[in-house]
């Protein structure tokens, strides 16, 4: 018999196919280092920032000066006045510490508020005029013992600038209230005066047409005098308007300012039962008050 066909030997298995590769993960991109903060802005020393030169004046206390501008004005400021200036201050080897230009926006304060040598100083000045300094150390932040320290690597120095300073200083403005005005006692003959008793005077005509009612809230700027001519408030100095709710001030203010117009400036003289009574608040004036109110807005309420 023919013998049995051989069974085929089974097929070697098929090598796998290898698997695919899982993608590569994105590498973390590196954290960017944080910008350099910027250099402070600084404002140029002049050639004689260490010493005043030859021909400068000199006041009685050892400040120097010299004009770069004439002002434009006439009058000084006084020290217990405010002024609006620009100005930059710089130490002997030319570090800049501290300008106004380098903000942008002028510096307003009081006379009586700053160094000696600035109180001093800026009263020599008109209004428009530019005037470098050289103020001693005593009229400043103090005398100077040693050597100036080291300017830090963000470009200040740690500390008050000590020792003697140059200033340039341009006085932009001396903000004064309104001059005391004549007929603080009693008002004239040619003012209109109220049943109230309340009595008043145009100043200046205002170009508007509508009138304040006693709800509305008005934006005025004014000075008010004691009889005496003592100045109670004003918002002239700072050149800040106020905002007031009419039924919320004196009734003697809410009836004069009813009679005004957009634009106009009235004087308004108010007695002592339509300001603050015959018995005032401890920190309220006494007596008859004497306004003069410019009346920019009325903002209906």
């Amino acid at each position: 018999a023919e013998p049995a066909p051989a069974e085929p030997a089974p097929a070697e298995p098929a090598p796998a196919e290898p698997a695919p590769a899982a993608p590569a993960k994105p590498a973390t991109p590196p954290v960017p280092a944080p910008p350099a903060p910027p250099a402070p802005k600084t404002q140029p020393a002049p050639e004689d920032v260490a010493a005043p030169p030859e021909g400068a004046e000199k006041t009685e206390s050892g400040i120097f000066s010299r004009v770069l501008q004439e002002g434009t004005g006439t009058s000084h400021p006084k020290a217990d006045e405010k002024v609006r200036v620009h100005y930059s201050g710089w130490q002997t080897d030319g570090y800049n510490f501290d300008s106004s230009l380098n903000r942008g926006v002028p510096a307003t304060f009081g006379l009586n508020q700053v160094i000696k040598g600035w109180t001093e100083g800026v009263q020599l000045m008109v209004e428009g005029e530019k005037r470098r300094f050289w103020i001693p150390g005593e009229l400043a932040y103090g005398k100077l013992e040693g050597e100036l320290p080291p300017v830090g690597e963000n470009g200040k120095r740690p500390g008050r600038p000590l020792g003697q300073l140059c200033f340039d200083i341009e006085l932009i403005k001396i903000l004064r209230p309104h001059p005391t005005p004549e007929n603080l006692t009693a008002a004239p003959e040619d003012a209109s005066a109220n049943p109230s008793g309340v009595a008043s005077k145009v100043v200046k005509a205002g170009t508007g047409e509508a009138k304040p009612k006693p709800t509305d809230n008005v934006q005025v700027h004014y000075t008010v005098w004691t009889a005496d001519g003592k100045v109670v408030d004003s918002t002239l100095p700072n050149e800040r308007p106020k905002t007031l709710p009419l039924k919320r001030t004196i009734k003697g203010f809410t009836e004069g300012v009813q009679m005004m117009v957009e634009g106009e400036t009235r004087r308004i003289w108010v007695p002592t039962n339509m300001a603050y009574g015959a018995a005032p608040p401890p920190t309220a004036p006494e007596g008859m008050l004497v306004f003069e109110v410019e009346l920019l807005k009325i903002l209906s309420n």
